[in-house]
């Protein structure tokens, strides 16, 4: 299998080229929260990159979508929903259209806008994800989002529990692969784990919040068989 991790979307040497897959890594919390939308309803979501391009598109459409999302970790003023997942549930967002701006996880998807095609993985859909890639024929790039431009925790340990159900015995792997799988080897158990993802860049500024439950949350492993997929020509997630 071809797998690489990449720890930053500027740590790439370039873009995903064409006929990759890739996944998107934003363990706190987008790509947390779009897979727990889908399990539970959400029609589709449509990813921009800045508050003014999400309202753009919701006036766009013919009837009006839920505006999610967060700036700093908030609810954006105006929006219906923050990027808890919490707030996405079934009474929500069943049968909805969600416009939505995170930001770090949707800036990811400009790396990406060559690919095949882009999954979206967390723990909570982690063994689902390694199931629709274990026979993946091509090239796979998981892409970690960080925090701010910074590399964090809780991303290189998603990035390499994954590349660890791929390749659980590598006979060789780039840099940041190896250090993703080195990571998750070390930090990957029990209560190392849980410390590992509430010291993490994003798992402080939550905690900060008064968020510890967003971050509990998103350290469930395998609650849904949903791989949300993210498709360039029409740059939106739907459900596969």
């Amino acid at each position: 299998m071809n797998l690489s991790v990449h720890l930053l979307p500027s740590l790439m040497s370039a873009p995903v080229p064409a006929g990759h897959v890739a996944v998107l890594v934003d363990i706190l919390r987008a790509s947390t929260t779009i897979t727990h939308a889908f399990a539970h309803g959400v029609n589709e979501v449509l990813p921009c990159q800045t508050v003014e391009a999400a309202l753009t598109r919701a006036e766009s459409l013919p009837e009006r979508p839920l505006l999610g999302g967060e700036r700093k970790a908030v609810l954006i003023p105006g929006f219906d929903l923050d990027n808890s997942p919490f707030s996405y549930t079934r009474e929500r967002v069943s049968g909805k259209t969600a416009v939505f701006t995170t930001t770090n996880g949707t800036r990811v998807l400009n790396q990406c806008r060559e690919a095949a095609e882009v999954l979206v993985g967390a723990f909570v859909n982690r063994e689902a994800v390694a199931d629709r890639l274990r026979s993946e024929s091509r090239p796979i790039h998981i892409i970690c989002a960080g925090t701010d431009g910074f590399l964090t925790a809780e991303d290189i340990l998603f990035a390499g529990a994954l590349a660890t159900d791929l390749l659980p015995a590598p006979e060789s792997a780039d840099v940041q692969t190896q250090l993703a799988l080195d990571f998750w080897q070390r930090h990957g158990k029990s209560d190392d784990f849980r410390r590992t993802m509430m010291q993490s860049r994003g798992g402080q500024n939550l905690c900060a919040l008064g968020k510890e439950q967003d971050v509990e949350y998103a350290m469930t492993q395998n609650q849904f068989d949903v791989v949300p997929l993210w498709t360039p020509e029409s740059d939106r997630f739907s459900a596969s």
